[in-house]
C-alpha cells in the first residue's frame, strides 16, 4: 500500500568500528549495550528506573485509534536508553528508532533491518515524522536498532490505527523547531515520570561532538525552599523518574547543542511547567 513519510532523510551511512569480542561471541546487539552501558550516578532527586522497562513507545497514539493525515507521529524512550545518531559510531545503551509499518518484529535479530517503505530508519536521532498515508489500516510498530541497524530487545507493542480520510494541509507547516515535556496529569507522589520531545531536532551524544544534534538539560527548582536540582542527560536519555520530597517545583527543560563550540543550530527556547509533589 503506498505511503509517503514527510520531513524524513533516511541515514545512508554505516559505523565501520569492530564490534567488541563479546559480541561475536553472543551475536546480540543487546546484551553487547548493556554490557558496555556505562553505570550511572543518579541525583538524590532522581528515581531509579522501574525494572524491565526498555521499550520503544508511540507517545501519541495508541491502538485502536483512528487519526486524519497528514499526522505528527512522535516517538518515546524508556529503561534508560539514550538515542545517537549513526553518524558517528556509539556503544551502551544507545540507539535509533525504527518506524515498522504493516510488518511483524523481525525473526532474526542479528540481521540488519532493511531500507524500506515498511522499515522506516530515523538514524539522525529524531524523535518524530509526519504521517501522510492514504485511508486505510495499517499496523505500526517502533523498535530500536543500532548504529549498524542491528535491533535491541527495544520494541514498542503494536498498534493498529485507521486513517480515516487524507487532508490538504501542508505536511511541511505541522512541525518546527523546539522542545517539550510531559507530565502526569494532577498532584503528584513519587516517584513520578517526565517524558522530554524535541521536534526539529535531532537527539544525541555529547560526547560525540555532532554539530547537528543536541541533549536535554532538566532545572528543578524549589519554590518551597526544599533546594534545587540540575540534571543533565548527555547520553540521548528522553525522559526521567523523579523522587523530590513533597513541595512545589518549577521545571524548565533545556536543550543543548553538542556542539563543541557555539550552537550552530540556534536558540531553542526552554519547556517549563509547575508541578506539586504530595
Amino acid at each position: 500500500m503506498p505511503f509517503l513519510l514527510s520531513r524524513f532523510a533516511p541515514a545512508l551511512l554505516l559505523a565501520t568500528s569492530i564490534p567488541l569480542v563479546q559480541a561475536q561471541q553472543t551475536n546480540d546487539p543487546t546484551a553487547e549495550a548493556l554490557a558496555t552501558a556505562t553505570p550511572e550516578t543518579l541525583h538524590p532527586w532522581q528515581a531509579a528506573l522501574p525494572r524491565l522497562s526498555s521499550e520503544a513507545y508511540f507517545t501519541n497514539l495508541k491502538d485502536g485509534d483512528k487519526i486524519e493525515t497528514p499526522f505528527v507521529l512522535k516517538f518515546g524512550l524508556s529503561g534508560g536508553w539514550g538515542l545517537a545518531p549513526i553518524a558517528k559510531a556509539h556503544k551502551g545503551k544507545r540507539g535509533h528508532h525504527h518506524l515498522l509499518v504493516n510488518r511483524e518484529l523481525p525473526l532474526n535479530f542479528t540481521t540488519a533491518l532493511p531500507f524500506t517503505d515498511q522499515y522506516i530508519h530515523f538514524g539522525g536521532g529524531q524523535m518524530e515524522t509526519v504521517l501522510t498515508f492514504p485511508p486505510g489500516t495499517y499496523k505500526l510498530r517502533m523498535l530500536l536498532a543500532n548504529q549498524k541497524h542491528l535491533p535491541f530487545f527495544v520494541y514498542s507493542k503494536p498498534a493498529t490505527i485507521t486513517v480515516t480520510k487524507k487532508n490538504d494541509t501542508d505536511p511541511n507547516t505541522l512541525t518546527s523547531r523546539g522542545i517539550s515535556m510531559m507530565l502526569p496529569e494532577g498532584p503528584l507522589r513519587s516517584p513520578f515520570r517526565v517524558q522530554f520531545h524535541a521536534s526539529g531536532l535531532n537527539v544525541g551524544l555529547q560526547a560525540k561532538d555532532n554539530p547537528k544534534s543536541g541533549h536535554f538539560a532538566l532545572q528543578i527548582v524549589s519554590t518551597s525552599g526544599k533546594g534545587n536540582a540540575n540534571l543533565d542527560f548527555p547520553d540521548g536519555q528522553t525522559e526521567v523518574y523523579l523522587t523530590p520530597p513533597p513541595g512545589d517545583y518549577n521545571l524548565t527543560l533545556n536543550w543543548v547543542s553538542d556542539a563543541s563550540e557555539g550552537d550552530p543550530q540556534g536558540r531553542v527556547a526552554p519547556a517549563a511547567a509547575s508541578v506539586t509533589v504530595q
